[in-house]
C-alpha cells in the first residue's frame, strides 16, 4: 500500500499502527519502519521484516519534547540538546523507564529517543497516539531507504504500507549521542555535527566505534555500530585520495568489465570502467549524504562484480559520510595517497 500525506491516508496508516502493524514513514534523515514502541509484538514485526539482529536497539520517535520524561530519565544535558536541536536529526541515549519494552532497547537499561523534524512523521506520531519505534527502512545491513520507492522495493508485502513523503532531505541516519556517562559520547555522526554538539556539550568525546569496528566484548548501544551496515551486494572498497591517484591505483589491479566506480560529480572522466555512478560533489558532504544511499542502490541494480568508492575524509557532515562508507566497505579503506610508486 502506498499512501499520500492526505489526512485520510495518515489516519489509515495510524490505524495500522494502532492495530500492531508496521508502516514506513518519511523523516528528514531516512525512511523509517514504524511500529508502536509500547507493544513488544508490534516491535518484533520490525525485526522480522528487516531481518535485524535482536541485539541491535531501536530508536523511539516522539512528537513533543515533554514526552521524553514518559520513556526516559533525562538530565540537564538532554534538556539543552532538545532545546537546541529538536525537532531534528539528533538522537540521544538515556536511562530508560519501564514503559519501554525490553525488545526495543535490545535488553539494555537505556533508550534512544528522537523528535523528528519531518511534518509527516510528526503528524503520524500524533495521529497514532503512541511513540514509534522506527529504525531505517531497509533490509538489515543494506543501504537505507531515502525514497518510498526504495522501501517498496525492499519490503513489498512485508509491511502494511509506505507513506510517500518524497526524497529525504538529509539522506543519512540521525546523529546519536550517549548521555549515560559523565562525559557525553558521540556514537554515530550525522547532520548534527560534533562541532555543533560541542557548543552545547564542550566535553563531548567521539567513540572509537565511529571509525573502527566494535570489539567482541563491547555492547551495541546504538544502531549503526555493530553488524555489516549500509552495504550493497557487491564487494565494496573505499579509495581515499584525488581522482588521478585513485585512477593510478585502480590501474595496478585487474579491473574487469563488471567492476564499478562510485565517484564525485565531474570526476567520471578519470575512470575507464563501464559502470560509473556519482554521489554528490567533492568538498560538499551535504550533497554526498543526500545521494549516497540512492547511488549504492543504483549500483546494486547494475550487479557489478566489485565497487570502488572515491572517498574523502573531512570534518562536520563529512565525518558522517565517511562513517557510513567505512561500514559499507567493511572497513576496507585504501589511502591511495600513501601508496608509493603510483
Amino acid at each position: 500500500m502506498l499512501w499520500s500525506d492526505s489526512d485520510a491516508d495518515l489516519k489509515a496508516a495510524a490505524l495500522e499502527i494502532q492495530q500492531g502493524n508496521v508502516v514506513a514513514m518519511p523523516t528528514e534523515t531516512v525512511y523509517g519502519l514504524a511500529a508502536n514502541a509500547l507493544s513488544p509484538l508490534a516491535v518484533r514485526k520490525i525485526f522480522e521484516a528487516k531481518g535485524r539482529p535482536a541485539d541491535n536497539p531501536l530508536i523511539v520517535h516522539i512528537s513533543e519534547p515533554e514526552q521524553m520524561v514518559h520513556y526516559a530519565i533525562p538530565d540537564v544535558r538532554a534538556q539543552r540538546l532538545a532545546e537546541c536541536f529538536w525537532p531534528g536529526p539528533l538522537t540521544f541515549i538515556l536511562p530508560k523507564k519501564d514503559t519501554i519494552p525490553s525488545v526495543v532497547s535490545a535488553g539494555l537499561d537505556s533508550v534512544a529517543l528522537r523528535l523528528p523534524a519531518h511534518p509527516i512523521a510528526l503528524r503520524l506520531i500524533r495521529e497514532a497516539g503512541v511513540p514509534l519505534a522506527a529504525p531505517s527502512a531497509n533490509l538489515s545491513g543494506k543501504p537505507s531507504g531515502t525514497t518510498a520507492e526504495h522501501v517498496l522495493n525492499d519490503f513489498k508485502t512485508k509491511i502494511a504500507g509506505v507513506i510517500d513523503g518524497g526524497a529525504c532531505i538529509c539522506g543519512l541516519e540521525s546523529t546519536v549521542v550517549s548521555l549515560l556517562d559523565t562525559r557525553p559520547v558521540l556514537l554515530r555522526p550525522g547532520f548534527v555535527t560534533p562541532e555543533q554538539l560541542r557548543q552545547v556539550l564542550p566535553d563531548l568525546i567521539i567513540a572509537n566505534a565511529v571509525e573502527s569496528q566494535l570489539k567482541n566484548s563491547e555492547k551495541v548501544l546504538s544502531p549503526g555500530l555493530a553488524h555489516r551496515h549500509y552495504a550493497p551486494e557487491a564487494e565494496t572498497i573505499g579509495c581515499l585520495g584525488q581522482p588521478e591517484q585513485i585512477f593510478k591505483y585502480l590501474c595496478t589491479l585487474q579491473i574487469c568489465k563488471q567492476d564499478a566506480v562510485l565517484c564525485f560529480e565531474g570526476e567520471e572522466k578519470f575512470f575507464s570502467v563501464s559502470i560509473v555512478e556519482t554521489y554528490g560533489k567533492r568538498g560538499d558532504p551535504e550533497s554526498q549524504g543526500r545521494q549516497l544511499f540512492d547511488a549504492l542502490r543504483n549500483l546494486d541494480r547494475k550487479k557489478p562484480n566489485r565497487i570502488f568508492v572515491c572517498v574523502e575524509k573531512t570534518a562536520g557532515i563529512g565525518l558522517a559520510v565517511y562513517n557510513r562508507l567505512l561500514r559499507a566497505c567493511s572497513f576496507r579503506m585504501i589511502d591511495t595517497e600513501r601508496i608509493t610508486g603510483l
